[in-house]
């Protein structure tokens, strides 16, 4: 037995949003995914017939998801977990589609969705993410202190962004993120600057803030290894998403192949989980 980094491939990523107006179809791009050999795939949970046709469309592939949603209150989480109890996921994640300003008003939606989801018997993870319940860094970690095992999907983009951290880093503001990725059971991945959410990797003047979230998600490894049983799988998925995600030139078009530079994403986060194993230095 042995812990296993399982990297997927996010579905919205796969959007081209060219100005020639082509867009492969979910076939397409399902072989797309399969053929380069990525374990998954992350995607909405949020329709019964979108769902279906994604499930048939993966079939036989080997192909895991990890479905995605966007509840507004407790009773949205019923259908995405039915759907899960239905056509298996590796988790869901949850974008809380709530923008409570008072912790104490997050509390029972959070309560009520842990409750669906042990009841499910369906792991779910509260993601990062701007324009959320978590939007902020401070009011997450504030509703950490009041829920201290709360689920993470670590989306570190966002809160780099959004809190617009000095560059180098400082001590205190990496101690903030360590405490969110001492809770994160899965992660998104895609690399921001301070000014923006998602920088081209393949750009030699970006390393600084390649390297920083290797540091980050290397902690986060290495943390998750800490507390998972033996035989668990970390799911890790890439999702350099399309315009306005991605920076565009003068022609309205992504300045990298952004298919590319997720081949680049996985061969660094694979590398880093390497490094992470027990007893490497």
């Amino acid at each position: 037995m042995m812990q296993t980094l399982l990297v997927y491939q996010s579905l919205w990523a796969m959007e081209r949003r060219h100005t020639d107006g082509y867009e492969r179809s979910l076939a397409e791009n399902i072989e797309m995914i399969d053929e380069a050999s990525f374990d998954g795939v992350s995607a909405h949970y949020t329709n019964r017939h979108d769902v279906v046709c994604l499930n048939e469309t993966l079939r036989g592939t080997g192909l895991k998801i990890e479905g995605v949603c966007f509840p507004r209150s407790i009773e949205d989480l019923r259908l995405p977990l039915e759907l899960a109890a239905e056509f298996p996921v590796s988790h869901i994640n949850l974008q809380p589609d709530i923008r409570p300003r008072r912790v104490e008003d997050c509390l029972p939606l959070l309560d009520g969705w842990m409750r669906l989801a042990d009841d499910a018997g369906i792991p779910v993870f509260i993601e990062t993410h701007r324009d959320r319940m978590t939007t902020d860094l401070f009011f997450t970690l504030d509703l950490l202190e009041h829920r201290p095992d709360l689920p993470l999907l670590a989306d570190l983009s966002h809160f780099l962004v959004a809190r617009e951290f000095a560059f180098p880093v400082d001590d205190e503001n990496h101690v903030l993120i360590q405490r969110i990725l001492r809770n994160a059971h899965a992660f998104h991945g895609r690399v921001a600057s301070r000014e923006q959410v998602q920088i081209e990797i393949s750009f030699p003047h970006h390393r600084p803030w390649i390297d920083l979230f290797l540091e980050w998600w290397g902690y986060g490894f290495r943390n998750w290894r800490s507390r998972a049983g033996e035989d668990e799988e970390l799911v890790f998925t890439c999702e350099l998403g399309p315009k306005p995600y991605s920076i565009t030139g003068t022609d309205g078009n992504d300045t990298t192949d952004r298919w590319a530079e997720a081949f680049l994403l996985r061969q660094m986060v694979r590398g880093l989980w390497d490094t992470t194993a027990p007893g490497r230095p």
